[in-house]
C-alpha cells in the first residue's frame, strides 16, 4: 500500500498512548550508531531502561544458566512467594533480533506478582546468529531441564504455562506445539498467554493499513525480521513459523490472545482466535483499544498496559484453579 493511503494512527491513539509518544518526543532517542544488529541491540536495550525502572520487588529473583545441545541459555527465575502453584515460561519479543531478560524485566515481574506463579524468563539465542527453529529448541530444553530439577529450584512443574509478547508470543505457542508433536512432557500446560503476536500471516488488512516509524513495523521491517529468523531462503510456510500450517484443531492448551487496535499484527491475533474458537479450543480474545504494538512495555505511564498483564495473569489463574 502506498504510504499516503495508510491510516494515520497517531491521530487516533488513546490519550495514554499519546503520553508515550510525547515522552519520546521530549527525549534524545537512543539511535543505533550504524545498521548492525549489535548497534540496534544496544539502542534497544538503552531505550528499555527507563520503562523497566521501579519494577516491583519480589520474594526472590535468581539468574540460572541452562546447558543445552545448542549452547548455554541464561534464564531468570522470578519467585513472587516462596512456594507457588505453577510455573510460567516467558519468551520476550523483539522481532527475533532484539531483546533480553533485562528489556522485559518489568513485564515478567508484574506477571509473577499478578499471577502468584513463578515466572522463568528464557534468554533464547537471537537471530540472525541463530536461525529457526533454534529458539524453540532452546525453550523446549529449558522446560525439560526445570521439569527434571524442579525440587532443586523450588519449582512447581506439575502445572506450567507459556507466555510471550510479539515474536515471543509466536515462539511460546510454537514451543507448545513442538512439545505436543515431539511428545515431550514437562508438566501439564494450563494455558498460553499471547500478547500481540505474529503467527504466520504474510499479508492482511492490518498489515496494509498500520505500521510506521512509530512502531518499526512497516512491511519492509517485518520482512527483515522474518529474513533474520528464517534466512532469506527460508520457507514462510514452516509449521512452527506459520502456525496456521500446524494442526490447531487438537490438544492446544487454553489461550489468552491479546491484540492492540493499531497494530499491523492485529489480524494475526484475530485469525488465531477465530481458528481456535471454530475448533472449540478454549480461548479468550481481547483487543486493547487505542494502543500500538509493544504497549505492554509502557506500564509506567499506561494503566492499560498494566491491565493487559493483569488480564493475562487472571486468565492463567482461572485455568489453573478451575
Amino acid at each position: 500500500m502506498k504510504t499516503i493511503n495508510k491510516i494515520n494512527v497517531l491521530d487516533l491513539i488513546s490519550p495514554e498512548m499519546q503520553k508515550v509518544i510525547q515522552y519520546y518526543e521530549q527525549q534524545i532517542p537512543a539511535e543505533p550508531t550504524d545498521g548492525s544488529y549489535d548497534a540496534q541491540r544496544i539502542a534497544y536495550n538503552e531505550d528499555r531502561r527507563y520503562w523497566n525502572a521501579n519494577a516491583p520487588e519480589l520474594f526472590r529473583v535468581e539468574n540460572m544458566t541452562v546447558k543445552t545441545v545448542k549452547g548455554d541459555v541464561v534464564t531468570k527465575i522470578y519467585h513472587p512467594i516462596e512456594h507457588t502453584p505453577a510455573t510460567l515460561f516467558y519468551l520476550h519479543g523483539g522481532g527475533f533480533i532484539l531483546g533480553n531478560l533485562d528489556t522485559h524485566d518489568r513485564i515478567m515481574r508484574l506477571l509473577a506478582l499478578y499471577s502468584g506463579c513463578t515466572v522463568i524468563g528464557i534468554d533464547y539465542s537471537l537471530s540472525p546468529e541463530a536461525r529457526y527453529p533454534q529458539a524453540i529448541e532452546e525453550a523446549t530444553a529449558v522446560c525439560q531441564f526445570y521439569y527434571q530439577h524442579a525440587e532443586k529450584y523450588a519449582l512447581n512443574m506439575h502445572h506450567i504455562g507459556f507466555a510471550g509478547d510479539s515474536a515471543g508470543a509466536m515462539l511460546s505457542l510454537a514451543t507448545v506445539l513442538w512439545l505436543r508433536d515431539k511428545r515431550i512432557y514437562c508438566g501439564d500446560i494450563c494455558a498460553v498467554l499471547l500478547w500481540y503476536g505474529l503467527y504466520g500471516l504474510q499479508d492482511s488488512g492490518s498489515r496494509r493499513l498500520y505500521g510506521g516509524e512509530w512502531d518499526g513495523l512497516r512491511r519492509e521491517e517485518l520482512q527483515e525480521y522474518d529474513n533474520a529468523y528464517l534466512g532469506e531462503q527460508g520457507s514462510r510456510e514452516e509449521p512452527y513459523y506459520c502456525l496456521f500450517n500446524n494442526d490447531l484443531t487438537r490438544d492446544v492448551p487454553p489461550c489468552f490472545i491479546a491484540s492492540a487496535e493499531y497494530d499491523p499484527l492485529l489480524d494475526d491475533s484475530a485469525t488465531l482466535f477465530q481458528t481456535l474458537q471454530s475448533h472449540k479450543i478454549p480461548c479468550e480474545y481481547k483487543m486493547y483499544p487505542g494502543v500500538l504494538h509493544a504497549f505492554l512495555h509502557y506500564s509506567r505511564l499506561m494503566p492499560t498496559a498494566d491491565s493487559a498483564i493483569r488480564d493475562g495473569a487472571e486468565y492463567f489463574k482461572k485455568r489453573l484453579f478451575g
